[in-house]
């Protein structure tokens, strides 16, 4: 009997073994599948591309001083560039707006001079807009003199401007009233568009329509939209600490950026970054577009350049 059992027992113990010796195939099998498909999936997800990205063209030499803003002017096929030089909130006198190619060339530096801190533009015909601290400035394109400053009663920092061409109307910001005022560019009165809390420290400006006004603000982190006939403020998206330039890139699509040195895609109301130099201390201010060559113009603030990057849109 025990003969028989050590019998069985062999027998068993034979089993189990060609069993194990079956199955190093049959995992390595598993185990290879196993790795294809990994493979598979990390080979397609190689290939997805986010929603938007930029693609670095150009920048300019570290001339331009303390570079707040950048307007493309499709008429004349230039940029114009407003340059502070100095203290944001200083009448010194110092400030200048240069024009450039849109290659980044720089044409002519100090193209109109004796301005103070110019910081957003705006274009209604032949006249260019400037905001310069407790002023609107009005220069002549063809002239490139200013023939007529409107001085904003009750003023402390005014910061970006947008254009109505339509009306001749100048909408602009103060930044540290917390006001949208507009100016009349064809009687030059200035009214309180909305003076409010809840505009959150306003910045950026941009008309869209005769209906709406896009704003980026400094103080709330928030990308607003503004009912023109009703002041309706309502909130597009959220996160974007200390709003500043706005560009229309597509429909319901924009091009936002911080100061602090980031830019972000938001695409009905999504909201996606695309730049980031803020490790490097480089400022985006209020950025500028040209829409036929889809580029974004960067101005660095500090770093004395404007930045020019492709912007491409993946479907």
């Amino acid at each position: 009997m025990k003969n028989m059992n050590i019998k069985i027992s062999s027998l068993l113990m034979l089993a189990i073994f060609a069993l194990a010796a079956c199955s190093p195939s049959g995992d390595k099998a598993t185990t290879e599948v196993a790795a294809d498909t990994t493979k598979a999936v990390i080979t397609d997800s190689a290939v997805v591309k986010p929603q938007a990205e930029l693609v670095k063209l150009w920048e300019t030499d570290s001339t331009l001083t303390t570079c707040e803003s950048v307007l493309y002017n499709p008429v004349a096929n230039v940029l114009y560039v407003a340059n502070i030089q100095g203290d944001p909130t200083a009448k010194d006198g110092k400030g200048f707006i240069s024009k450039l190619t849109p290659e980044g060339k720089i044409e002519t530096l100090e193209w109109v001079s004796g301005l103070n801190a110019p910081k957003g533009m705006g274009i209604i015909g032949n006249k260019l807009f400037v905001t310069d601290i407790t002023d609107i400035v009005e220069i002549d394109i063809e002239k490139g003199k200013v023939t007529k400053k409107y001085p904003v009663k009750g003023s402390v920092f005014l910061n970006d401007i947008t254009t109505d061409t339509t009306t001749g109307s100048v909408y602009f910001t103060d930044m540290k009233k917390s006001k949208i005022q507009v100016l009349a560019s064809k009687t030059g009165k200035i009214t309180d568009f909305i003076a409010a809390d809840s505009l959150g420290s306003p910045n950026g400006l941009y008309f869209l329509d005769a209906n709406t006004l896009m704003l980026a603000t400094n103080g709330d982190s928030k990308f607003k939209k503004i009912d023109l006939t009703t002041k309706q403020i309502s909130v597009v998206t959220e996160g974007i600490d200390a709003g500043d330039g706005i560009e229309k890139v597509g429909e319901n699509a924009y091009l936002v950026s911080s100061w602090t040195g980031e830019v972000f895609y938001i695409n009905n109301g999504e909201k996606l970054k695309l730049l980031d130099t803020q490790a490097e201390k480089i400022n985006a201010a209020d950025i500028g577009y040209i829409p036929a060559q889809k580029t974004l113009l960067v101005p660095t603030f500090f770093k004395n350049k404007v930045v020019a990057y492709q912007l491409v849109i993946n479907q």
